[in-house]
């Protein structure tokens, strides 16, 4: 199992994932690429998180792992990118052994703790990968998730390959943020983005993922509260969970006056190490500021001040996941830096 696998909570990774759903424009443009013989050496998959952008890209590796030749006749025929659970290439990649598949993702360190970054060394396999004698059909492809973890030195790494792309091999960057990517990656990308899911599909992908019913009231209940995303929606099937998101909501609404009382009992309700409430309370807050971003685009000053919040909450996070820091100083800053973005 990989480290990463921790972050889609009960749901399947997205390597042995073999449902999209919501999804069908972006499926059927990557298909048409493909059958037109002339597919782009690079695609940028942007969107928010959790809404199927790995599931999307492992499915285009997928399909084209197992039928090589854009010109066979069931590439031809094909109406999505599908592939059979039990093809070769599909049990290949699922047990993360396909020698055409290099996947570019956040590792564990030597103390076996997850990476805020893909680590450099992990970014230039690429060089010799995409070097490398083609085998299995002759396609070799990367995918990056995501490509937002990549530091300056890895994005420069993954650039070279950009640059000067071999015959027969394509990147598929995953992106939580296309704006955030730097233009040199991006501009050599073909950008597909995905909008967020809407509730009856993120109910059954749940429900998919979960092996339950999307009519079951608390599968219901999570996907409404999700904003589109499935890996949130996971997250809230615990009722704690979507609890602290509507305790959260409620003193977000209240911005920019605080309240001190309420404060404590969230910051009391994030303490211990179980990664889930920490998780749902900055999935709160990004869904929030998200909002807040779209709603606010002409005010330029706000614009700033509610950007560089959420690269500092969610910094902040971070560390105190890494670190294993007390969670209620994180609630107090997150709250006082977003009074200080949305004053005046």
């Amino acid at each position: 199992m990989s480290p990463r696998d921790n972050e889609y909570g009960e749901a399947p990774h997205p390597r042995v994932t073999d449902l999209l759903f919501g999804h069908a424009g972006a499926e059927a443009a990557l298909l048409a690429a493909y059958r037109s013989g002339h597919v782009p050496h690079a695609f940028l998959i942007a969107g928010a998180k959790g809404i199927g952008k790995a599931t999307l890209a492992y499915r285009m590796a997928r399909f084209m792992l197992a039928h090589p030749n854009p010109a066979a006749l069931e590439v031809e025929a094909a109406t999505s990118l599908a592939v059979d659970p039990r093809h070769p290439a599909a049990r290949r990649i699922a047990a993360q052994a396909h020698s055409g598949l290099l996947v570019l993702e956040r590792t564990a360190n030597e103390k076996g703790v997850l990476r805020q970054q893909i680590a450099v060394e992990d970014v230039r396999r690429t060089v010799a990968f995409f070097g490398a004698t083609a085998g299995e059909g002759g396609w070799r492809i990367a995918i990056v998730d995501a490509v937002d973890e990549l530091n300056r030195f890895g994005a420069n790494a993954l650039l070279k390959v950009l640059e000067e792309p071999p015959q027969r091999a394509l990147l598929l960057l995953v992106s939580h943020s296309a704006a955030r990517v730097p233009a040199t990656l991006r501009s050599r990308c073909r950008i597909l983005t995905l909008r967020p899911l809407a509730p009856t599909d993120v109910a059954a992908a749940l429900a998919a993922a979960v092996q339950g019913s999307a009519t079951d009231p608390h599968i219901a209940a999570a996907a409404a509260a999700a904003d589109g995303s499935v890996a949130r929606a996971v997250a809230f099937l615990d009722p704690d969970a979507l609890a602290l998101r509507q305790r959260a909501l409620d003193m977000l609404d209240r911005l920019p006056a605080l309240n001190a009382e309420a404060l404590h009992a969230l910051g009391d309700a994030l303490a211990g190490t179980d990664p889930q409430p920490l998780a749902a309370f900055v999935d709160t807050v990004n869904a929030w500021l998200a909002q807040r971003l779209d709603r606010d685009h002409r005010e330029i000053d706000r614009l700033a001040r509610l950007a560089e919040a959420w690269e500092r909450i969610n910094q902040a996070a971070r560390d105190a996941e890494t670190y294993n820091l007390e969670r209620k100083p994180l609630v107090f800053s997150a709250f006082n830096l977003l009074a200080e973005a949305t004053r005046g």
